[in-house]
């Protein structure tokens, strides 16, 4: 960013400090703007601190806060503003009041500015197709990873979690079954939304002069970190799905076997991933899992599989 540039970014901000601070919630609003501020480094920590206790007992505030974040999304066209307001709503998400997820969730679907950043561009500057590219795909994972979670929390979604809940907790708490204890419907609908969050996670490779820039590796890492866990998740329920597959009848086994061969192709890409990962250094080595792939000859053996059920079954009849 030129010095020019620097300089009316500094006055955007001290302009929305002003105005923040004539807001009935001045001091929610004031430490929102400046954690998402036009500096290209990543926002103080006290303001995020800030944030995450103003809100942590009052819905009142929570509202307030989703309601200032999302009018900092709609009026911004900095690269740089969008993605560590996405930072803070991943931080307010995971840290922050319970009552952020539906806050946010059900303000996305009426359409509200929030996490369907599909359509971001920085107008503001040349040769940042890259960041905002990133920008679009960060918000992409978030939305997913809310969309995982809501699932959980819907009744009539939820065949695969035990929802208990609590007079003094209006948030729904829910209990998720062990893999183990799960039906084949059951496995594959949780299947799919693993499934669907780590290709979200994949999209998230940053390309171009996206790649080396400081904003980017640091809003990379705890979705990088949060990607191994999404790993394991997934690499457990095949395991399953591959105890149970003698078992499956023969629409069930195709679909496995179709859920095995994107499976595939994912890790492939994960690893890949990875890979470049290490070679910038945005975790240590030892953090990462080992990427145990599906080999082309068990695909082929679950194919043979599945040939050997339909001849038996054209037999019988």
């Amino acid at each position: 960013m030129g010095r020019f540039s620097k300089a009316i970014a500094a006055v955007k901000d001290h302009t929305s400090i002003h105005l923040a601070r004539r807001a009935s919630l001045a001091d929610l609003d004031v430490a929102i703007v400046r954690a998402t501020s036009h500096n290209e480094y990543p926002a103080n920590e006290c303001y995020i601190q800030e944030i995450l206790n103003l809100t942590s007992e009052s819905p009142l505030y929570v509202a307030s806060c989703v309601n200032t974040i999302s009018q900092r999304l709609n009026k911004t066209r900095n690269w740089i503003v969008a993605l560590k307001t996405l930072m803070l709503v991943r931080r307010l998400l995971h840290e922050g009041n319970p009552k952020y997820e539906s806050e946010i969730f059900f303000a996305t679907r009426r359409g509200t500015r929030l996490l369907n950043m599909s359509d971001f561009r920085d107008t503001l500057r040349s040769n940042t197709w890259d960041y905002a590219a990133f920008v679009r795909t960060y918000s992409l994972f978030l939305d997913e990873e809310l969309e995982y979670k809501m699932q959980g929390k819907r009744r009539t979604h939820s065949s695969f979690a035990d929802e208990k809940d609590d007079e003094d907790d209006a948030e729904t708490q829910v209990v998720v079954a062990p893999v183990c204890q799960m039906d084949i419907d059951q496995l594959l609908a949780r299947n799919n939304h693993l499934i669907q969050l780590l290709e979200r996670f994949l999209a998230c490779r940053p390309t171009g002069e996206a790649r080396s820039h400081i904003m980017v590796t640091v809003a990379l890492y705890p979705i990088l970190v949060q990607s191994f866990q999404i790993y394991y998740d997934i690499k457990e329920m095949m395991d399953v799905l591959t105890d149970r597959f003698d078992d499956l009848n023969i629409p069930q086994s195709i679909k496995v076997h179709g859920i095995f061969n994107r499976v595939a192709k994912q890790y492939n890409e994960l690893d890949m991933f990875y890979d470049w990962c290490k070679s910038v250094a945005i975790a240590t080595t030892s953090e990462f899992p080992e990427i145990e792939k599906i080999s082309e000859k068990k695909l082929e053996t679950m194919d043979e599989l599945i040939k050997q059920k339909s001849d038996g079954s054209k037999q019988e009849s």
